[in-house]
Formats: structure tokens, sequence, C-alpha cells
């Protein structure tokens, strides 16, 4: 787990509001390396969700760098970050963004489509990575006819078939009860353990965080505290069971 593939640097996020100032990201800078999972957590208006969308290419910085897999973010035209954000960046909303008319292998299959690789053992990897998500029953399923866990599972799925070297997720357990929670980060925790992608998890949920390898805190703007110790890690997670 030596090489970094996503790097932040004095990164800055201002809008203007009634004339003041808001700094939504204020001089953040931290690193993920492949095969690590980080929590990105906060209360709400912390600035964790425009940080993910500044990572996602989504949403351009006001000052500050954003690397992935070494190439800078800001040093790209629009249609060169188009194509790093389909060729190297997984995302998973909290409303999974499912297809209603493609099947769980169909909507997994959609990322390889776009990418030029829906070949034939692009089908076999999407079948296997939902089998081993436990959905080798639902291939054939319709978005509609799987429960919300299973939603998740395939868009967890669908973020990680194209190998892309840092995955994304938004409050991935927002709308699942908290069984069905603690499984899906299992399972992410551990595709991304596997595969060797960085993982960036936005979380609410503190309890989550057990299963991370590194916990960023921010509060106004800022990053001002990481939990990197499994002690540490624990210690916030139960902190949130006890009250």
């Amino acid at each position: 787990m030596s090489n970094v593939a996503l790097e932040v640097k004095d990164l800055v996020k201002s809008f203007s509001l009634d004339g003041a100032t808001i700094h939504a990201v204020d001089n953040v800078s931290f690193q993920v390396k492949s095969g690590e999972f980080v929590a990105l957590v906060g209360p709400s208006g912390s600035g964790k969700t425009t940080m993910l969308s500044i990572l996602a290419a989504l949403l351009a910085p006001t000052s500050g760098q954003v690397l992935i897999d070494g190439q800078d973010l800001a040093q790209m035209d629009e249609k060169r970050r188009v194509k790093l954000r389909r060729e190297k960046i997984g995302f998973t909303f909290q409303s999974n963004n499912l297809i209603p008319f493609l099947t769980a292998q169909e909507n997994v299959e959609f990322m390889l489509r776009l990418n030029g690789q829906a070949n034939k053992a692009g089908r076999m990897r999407s079948a296997e990575i939902l089998a081993r998500l436990g959905l080798n029953d639902r291939l054939h399923n319709l978005p509609a006819q799987l429960s919300g866990g299973q939603q998740q599972r395939v868009a967890i799925a669908r973020a990680l078939i194209h190998n892309p070297a840092v995955v994304l997720a938004d409050e991935p357990t927002a709308s699942l009860d908290t069984e069905r929670a603690f499984q899906v980060v299992e399972t992410f925790a551990r595709l991304v353990h596997e595969n060797n992608r960085a993982g960036i998890m936005v979380t609410h949920d503190l309890r989550m965080c057990q299963y991370v390898d590194r916990v960023l805190q921010m509060q106004d703007g800022k990053l001002v505290r990481v939990y990197e110790t499994k002690d540490e890690i624990m210690g916030l997670a139960m902190e949130t069971v006890k009250h």
C-alpha cells in the first residue's frame, strides 16, 4: 500500500453569499493510498459533500490541487476531465441512481459500455462481482424488484467494475436499516482492499467507521482531526453507540 492514488493539496472552495465569502472547503490537504478505505465525517455544513464533489471532478475548486493517479484535475480541459471521471473514478450515490429499465447486471455493465469494454470478459466480471456481493440469483432482476440493500450492492458493483483508481461513496447507508448498512459497508471495505482501490466514504453514521483504515473529520470547511489507529477509530465508532 505504497502508491498514492489520490492527493489533495491546499484545497479551497469558496462561495459568495450576501456579499460575504464562505469557505466550504478551507485549505485542506490529505492523501489516500491504493488499497486504503477512508471515511470523511463531520456535521452538516462541514464541507464533506462539497469535498466529495470536487474529488469526483464534478465541482471545480477555487484553488489548490486534486491529483488522481498523479493527474492534476486543474490542468485538464472539460473533455479530459470527463474522460478521467469515466475511467478513473467510481461513484456511488446515496440514492443509487440505478437505471430502472436495466437489470442488475446491465446496470453494472453500463460503466463498461461507457468505456468501450462491454465484451465477454466484462460480462463475466460483472456476474462475478455481483455474485461476490451475494446477488448471483438477482442478475436479471430490475431495480424495482430488489430491496434497498440489494440496490446499494448493485451500485457498489457498478462503481468498481471498470477498475477505477478511486472509489467515492456519498452516504451509502442513508436509506438502509442498521443490519443492511453494516453489511454494505463491510462488503465495500473488503472490495476496496482486495481490488487495491482508494476508497472514500462520506458518512454521518460513525458506527460505520469500524470498517475503515482512517477517519478524516471536517468542521467549518477545515480538516480538524485525523483518526489513524484502530483504537482511535473504534473509540469513535463506539462513542456513537454509547449515545
